[in-house]
């Protein structure tokens, strides 16, 4: 762990075992003996229903770190797991497109958790229909999470009836850690002045991070919350516009996507790309036993990278 991350998450009284939160996964088929089997559909609903479930549940995770969710294809080793599982857990608001006929192909016939229900959603952009139902990236509010991890804990609770009090503790401890998380954000950006914070990414993903924390988002590579969208030469030439406008210092790259066009817009707009190790992670968390491998690792990585680059 970087000292700048360590002393972040010390400041924040935030203190997380990785072996309770990591984010290995069990191999597709049956769960070991005593355990509920639980598909979790990508990095971040697989560390919540690992920090929830902890040694009384199974993971298979789907979506493997770095992988861009939007744009994934099952395999037969996901239907197999699906097929096994008891309870399959999903992030929602339309980011696994792939879901709903996976599950039904796989004669899966246990509970499925949506880990958004009653998450205040922002609205998706109109002219995107795959997005109409709403902004997806809800977990990078931690208050969004701890709905997300609510939501978990009673779709646990339900399949496994003899465990809910253990489950119940667990979330209690956790929410706790994202209540610690959310304040030690608010404490770091207070010190960064609000005209400062102008934010341009690879794509759209951090619009309820950009609320909760009160940022300017000024555009992204990507003109969508989605990946599969690309610049059009006069989107970008706008967006370079936008920012020699606005004066933002730099553009943030995310692990899970490409960084050659932010760096072609960047040089054309004369500011810098952040990216390499200080990848924002957007739709994935970072590698398996790794801090940024769990939520909490990944949000506290984002919130550093971030002030670091538009507080200096």
């Amino acid at each position: 762990m970087k000292a700048p991350a360590l002393r972040y998450l010390l400041a924040g009284g935030i203190i997380f075992s990785l072996a309770a939160c990591g984010s290995t996964g069990n191999e597709a088929g049956a769960a070991p003996a005593g355990k509920l089997a639980v598909v979790a559909t990508t990095p971040e609903v697989a560390d919540f229903v690992r920090v929830i479930g902890a040694d009384d549940v199974a993971v298979t995770q789907i979506i493997k770190p770095n992988v861009d969710p939007h744009d994934y294809e099952p395999t037969p080793a996901d239907l197999q797991a699906i097929g096994a599982a008891k309870v399959v857990v999903e992030s929602g608001v339309g980011l696994e497109k792939w879901l709903d006929q996976t599950v039904q192909s796989a004669g899966f016939d246990g509970t499925v958790v949506d880990s958004s229900q009653g998450v205040a959603l922002r609205k998706g952009d109109p002219g995107d229909e795959e997005m109409a139902g709403g902004d997806p990236h809800i977990w990078h509010n931690p208050l969004n999470a701890k709905i997300m991890v609510s939501n978990i804990e009673k779709g646990l609770a339900a399949a496994d009836p003899d465990r809910a009090a253990a489950f119940a503790k667990n979330l209690a401890a956790y929410s706790a850690q994202l209540d610690q998380l959310d304040a030690a954000n608010l404490a770091a950006w207070a010190k960064i002045p609000v005209e400062q914070r102008k934010l341009v990414t690879n794509h759209d993903a951090f619009g309820y991070y950009v609320d909760r924390y009160q940022l300017q988002f000024v555009g992204s590579v990507i003109p969508s919350m989605d990946t599969s969208a690309e610049l059009s030469a006069r989107q970008l030439q706008d967006l370079v516009a936008k920012i020699k406008a606005t004066g933002t210092r730099a553009i943030f790259t995310e692990s899970s996507l490409p960084p050659k066009t932010a760096g072609a817009i960047a040089q054309q707009a004369g500011v810098k790309v952040v990216g390499g190790e200080d990848a924002l992670y957007g739709d994935s968390l970072g590698a398996q036993d790794t801090p940024q491998g769990t939520y909490l690792g990944a949000e506290q990585h984002n919130t550093l990278v971030l002030v670091g680059a538009l507080g200096g």
